[in-house]
């Protein structure tokens, strides 16, 4: 049988994983790092769910244990792995500047591609004004998420049932109700702006789980989407190019078919890895 192809790139950036919930893609991020090699590594906030934590919801099956194990074997290996914390793993924010067995913590950084274009990268949480000033309202809005996200598993059920692929529900309300989208074009308007003010070419972020990449008024927005319902990463080929990569269409997988059960049996507690950057610029 023929080895698989590794695929080579610069630069990987991954983020909203949340690690710790029964919605979380773990098996399909597990293929994607195994299947990919790179230079740098960004994870770009919400990698572990603190906010299920806290609630008594917490689920970590052996598949989450081994997506940290991985990516701290890339940082032992070599690869630069920088942690942007996001405001579902804010407590990692406290540990910026620190490195960890290879992996860096920063609140945000300035990522130079291989064509020179400088780009801001961070989570992006603090552009929304819902999680910056009516906390209340984000865990509520946390809750009715996670309750679409269940819907969204029984559907897709009855839909592959029927002989039909996968569909996400929650991604196709965020995109047909008017106020999420004027909420995702505020938010995309806002980074922008930020990164304007910092003088730099473009933003690299996530946090609204909608990967897009954009031009607004001069300045480059990229979102690199989320490993909950769509799986996806943003990748930089060694030319610069920046490509959003949709790992479950790449593998012409259902997100619905994992090698681990639903109901896997937690363990203990991870083992969570927080980083800053050897000459990546940290505000």
């Amino acid at each position: 049988m023929q080895a698989e192809e590794i695929r080579s790139y610069r630069t990987v950036f991954i983020s909203d994983v949340h690690l710790g919930t029964r919605g979380c893609q773990a098996e399909l991020l597990l293929d994607f790092i195994r299947s990919i090699e790179c230079d740098t590594l960004y994870l770009v906030g919400d990698i572990i769910d603190g906010w299920k934590m806290k609630s008594g919801g917490w689920y970590w099956p052996q598949s989450h244990n081994d997506v940290v194990q991985k990516v701290l074997r890339m940082a032992r290996k070599g690869v630069q792995v920088i942690y942007v914390p996001g405001n579902h793993d804010d407590r990692a924010r406290d540990f910026c500047g620190i490195h960890f067995g290879g992996v860096i913590v920063a609140r945000d950084a300035i990522h130079e591609t291989a064509d020179g274009k400088r780009y801001l990268v961070l989570h992006g949480d603090e552009f929304d004004g819902v999680v910056e000033h009516a906390k209340w309202l984000a865990f509520l809005g946390d809750w009715a998420y996670r309750a679409l996200l269940g819907a969204n598993t029984g559907w897709n059920l009855i839909r592959r049932r029927m002989g039909f692929g996968y569909w996400s529900l929650s991604a196709f309300v965020k995109v047909k109700v008017k106020n999420a989208l004027q909420f995702i074009e505020n938010f995309e308007v806002a980074v922008a702006g930020e990164a304007r003010r910092r003088g730099v070419d473009g933003v690299i972020c996530g946090h609204i789980h909608h990967a897009e990449m954009r031009d607004i008024d001069g300045v480059a927005y990229v979102n690199d989407g989320d490993w909950v319902e769509s799986c996806t990463a943003l990748v930089e080929h060694f030319d610069g190019t920046l490509e959003i990569l949709e790992w479950a269409k790449v593998r012409g997988w259902s997100m619905l078919d994992r090698d681990v059960p639903d109901r896997a049996p937690r363990t203990a507690r991870p083992f969570v890895t927080p980083i800053p950057e050897p000459g990546v610029a940290a505000a």
